[in-house]
């Protein structure tokens, strides 16, 4: 491909086609159908969004350096509601491990450590951190908190999406 957007544009009429690779080889139950993504987000199990999740989006297949923007680009386009959850479920996950919201607002440069009050910059420094550092909290909050994903706009990141895309929306 001779660039992003002839490779992004290759993935798309892929999936169109349904030529589309199987991201659930174990799959034991019938695949469900959704009409689009917010259907997905709104019916599919936390598990079932979380598997998927997991198997895409990773440092390991992702690269922080190109999913900081991406994820910046998305958390600028949700709602503010929608950005304080991700803050606040990021600082809740986090907590768990040891990492207090005080202690991660010095070492990220926070504007400040309550969600209700954080900037896009703020959440985006936060999820970058998370994603990079404790990848398996990133998924756990993206699964419960799926709208971000509707946002990304990266080919790779748009594969991950794309191939995840594939099975929510079923063999059409």
């Amino acid at each position: 491909m001779t660039s992003s957007k002839d490779y992004k544009r290759q993935i798309m009429n892929d999936l169109a086609s349904g030529n589309a690779e199987s991201i659930d080889s174990k799959a034991t139950q019938p695949e469900k159908e959704y009409a689009n993504f917010d259907d997905f987000a709104n019916r599919s199990s936390r598990d079932e969004r979380r598997e998927m999740i997991g198997r895409g989006f990773h440092p390991d297949r992702i690269a922080p350096s190109q999913m900081e923007p991406e994820l910046r680009q998305a958390i600028a386009k949700i709602k503010p509601k929608e950005r304080d959850d991700v803050a606040r479920d990021l600082f809740k996950h986090l907590k768990g491990r040891g990492l207090s919201d005080r202690d991660l607002e010095k070492q990220l440069g926070l504007s400040t450590h309550h969600a209700s009050r954080m900037n896009e910059d703020d959440v985006t420094k936060l999820a970058s951190f998370t994603y990079h550092s404790h990848p398996d909290i990133f998924q756990d909050v993206l699964a419960d908190q799926p709208t971000i994903m509707k946002f990304f706009s990266n080919p790779l990141v748009g594969a991950a999406v794309g191939a995840i895309a594939a099975k929510w929306l079923g063999k059409r």
